[in-house]
């Protein structure tokens, strides 16, 4: 019975470390000492605040939408032109070729007047360990210099911090401020975040 028992619990966290792999946006139980440790408390900027995210199932959104109403800031949605599909295997192999290919893909929408914005919160799932594509475009469309980015993510294992090289990289010229990796149904340890950020 114990052999049965190892066996499977091998099987479970051998399906837990591919998952966090590929490109769906992941929602795991929430540590709950996370959010303190993967961030340190910076204040941020008082000027204006964007709330910019890309979500393909919607995990993202909700905790953009959380951070957008605990912060009056503007929100805008990262969007590619073309969808990526919705099946799984199909929007995992789509993404893991655009990162191959350090890919841009295009947008369907522009923000009007970046230059407002003082502080950019900038969030997305963990694809491929790091950002999708579509915010490299995002970072490639506007001049963030001087602007401060404060990322934030969703997934099922992988850390934001497996993407924060990137992110400093596309987003030239700008103070980035990593963030945490985020949980839809855990709103209070985002709250409590956006607190330690000033807000």
């Amino acid at each position: 019975m114990k052999k049965f028992f190892s066996i499977l619990m091998m099987a479970l966290l051998a399906l837990g470390v591919a998952a966090c792999g590929g490109a769906a946006e992941q929602t795991a139980p929430a540590p709950q000492e996370q959010a303190k440790t993967e961030t340190a408390a910076q204040p941020a900027s008082s000027g204006k605040v964007l709330v910019a995210y890309f979500s393909h199932t919607g995990n993202t959104q909700k905790v953009a939408e959380l951070i957008q109403s605990k912060t009056g800031a503007d929100i805008f949605r990262i969007e590619t032109a073309t969808p990526y599909p919705t099946a799984y295997r199909e929007t995992t192999e789509l993404a893991k070729q655009e990162k191959a290919a350090n890919a841009r893909p295009a947008l369907k929408n522009t923000v009007p007047d970046m230059a407002q914005y003082d502080v950019i919160f900038v969030g997305y799932p963990i694809w491929w360990y790091t950002a999708p594509m579509a915010v490299a475009t995002f970072a490639d469309s506007y001049d963030f210099t001087g602007k401060t980015v404060i990322t934030f993510c969703t997934s099922g294992g992988s850390p934001i911090s497996d993407s924060t090289p990137d992110i400093k990289n596309w987003f030239k010229g700008a103070n980035v401020i990593e963030g945490i990796r985020a949980y839809p149904s855990d709103a209070a340890s985002t709250e409590r975040w956006l607190e330690r950020l000033g807000y």
